[in-house]
């Protein structure tokens, strides 16, 4: 049955409360109502009376509270709950203060106590310099003027350093850069810096700019500078492009005459050794035949002791004989008379050449001794016409 119809609940709202007056529900009443439902849920007792209802109040108060707070830490506890990767460090933060460094894995800290950052000590960064206007133009030694353009890599070695001792580390590592490569640049020549130094250049601008960053406790770690480029202003562009042509076609003909230097000379070399060792050999051989001559003419001398006549003799036949071997005129003068005989030894040394060849041609062995023998036969003859 209804409520609010004859023989039903009479004069009660649901709620529980009176319906004399025909008003609303109370708010009290029903806050009241609610409180005991919650003070049951959480095991809390309400009293049928003015005294049990007010009892049951403050438990289900301390009840409710109890729940509230066990919620509110559990959520504080597990938002404290946070996990570092791999690659990165965690700085923790004690009530503003650096308290210590989390490495990674899971970690718990209390949340409005503590407060952690978390710094990527592997990310490789880098910074351009050189790329806005007058920014790379530096001065060298001998007073020219270079625009260089380079990028610089770093990385993160000290992450409490890197958060709390600079405030803008990009800038940082910008400044010092710009100042370690204007002092690397002023201390050297143009060429240098252009052209055959630029490694050196980088590689000593790195070690002078880690310095200066560890002086400054940046924790930062310099891992790369790589020099782009580095060419004179571009209002003396021109010049130098015709300068560096002119020195380029300078060593373009430098390697030429190299290259001939280097074909000419082996051949020279060659030719000089190969005419000092013929006369090294010319020299021997007119040693050794002088050598000979002595000996020889030693030993006519012996002989021409013991018998000077025909010894002189001897030696005036085989001179004319050699003399005359090289000659195709012979005149015979004869006594008495004013003849003279021409014989045409030319042809006849000719006849006797080809008929020698043949005579080669067939008994090649034999062809030395016929030679001797017709020499001593001759020798023979000039001997007998002698002694007649």
């Amino acid at each position: 049955m209804a409520w609010n119809e004859p023989g039903g609940s009479g004069n009660k709202d649901p709620w529980g409360g009176r319906n004399d007056q025909q008003g609303p529900p109370d708010l009290d009443e029903i806050i009241k109502k609610l409180q005991k439902k919650f003070s049951g849920l959480f095991g809390g007792k309400g009293g049928g009376g003015s005294n049990g209802s007010g009892a049951g109040m403050g438990k289900a108060g301390a009840g409710g509270a109890s729940f509230f707070l066990i919620l509110v830490l559990a959520v504080w506890a597990l938002s404290g709950i946070y996990i570092v990767d791999e690659g990165r460090q965690g700085v923790v933060l004690q009530f503003g203060a650096f308290k210590e460094i989390s490495d990674p894995g899971p970690h718990w800290y209390p949340r409005f106590i503590q407060s952690v950052e978390v710094v990527n000590v592997d990310q490789v960064r880098s910074v351009n310099l050189g790329l806005r206007k007058d920014e790379g133009l530096m001065l060298t030694q001998d007073e020219n003027i270079v625009d260089i353009k380079f990028t610089i890599q770093y990385k993160v070695k000290d992450a409490r350093n890197f958060l709390f001792n600079v405030r803008d580390p990009d800038a940082t590592l910008r400044q010092a850069t710009e100042s370690a490569m204007r002092e690397i640049v002023g201390k050297n020549g143009m060429d240098f810096v252009i052209k055959d130094g630029r490694p050196q250049v980088g590689a000593r601008t790195k070690l002078l700019i880690q310095e200066i960053l560890d002086g400054y406790k940046t924790g930062i770690l310099v891992s790369q500078l790589n020099l782009q480029d580095a060419q004179p202003p571009q209002q003396v562009q021109h010049a130098f492009n015709d300068a560096i042509k002119a020195r380029e076609d300078e060593q373009r003909q430098i390697n030429e005459a190299e290259a001939y230097s280097n074909d000419i000379l082996p051949k020279a070399r060659g030719a000089a050794a190969r005419m000092i060792q013929e006369a090294e050999a010319y020299r021997e051989q007119v040693v050794s035949r002088a050598k000979g001559e002595a000996e020889r003419f030693t030993k006519v001398l012996v002989e021409y002791n013991k018998a000077p006549k025909v010894t002189r003799q001897r030696l005036y036949l085989e001179a004319m004989e050699t003399v005359l071997s090289r000659t195709n005129k012979v005149m015979i003068d004869v006594k008495k008379g004013n003849s003279m005989i021409y014989l045409p030894l030319d042809k006849i040394v000719r006849q006797g050449g080809s008929s020698q060849s043949q005579l080669n041609s067939t008994d090649n062995s034999s062809s030395e001794p016929a030679t001797t023998t017709q020499r001593e036969s001759r020798r023979d003859r000039f001997r007998t016409r002698e002694v007649r």
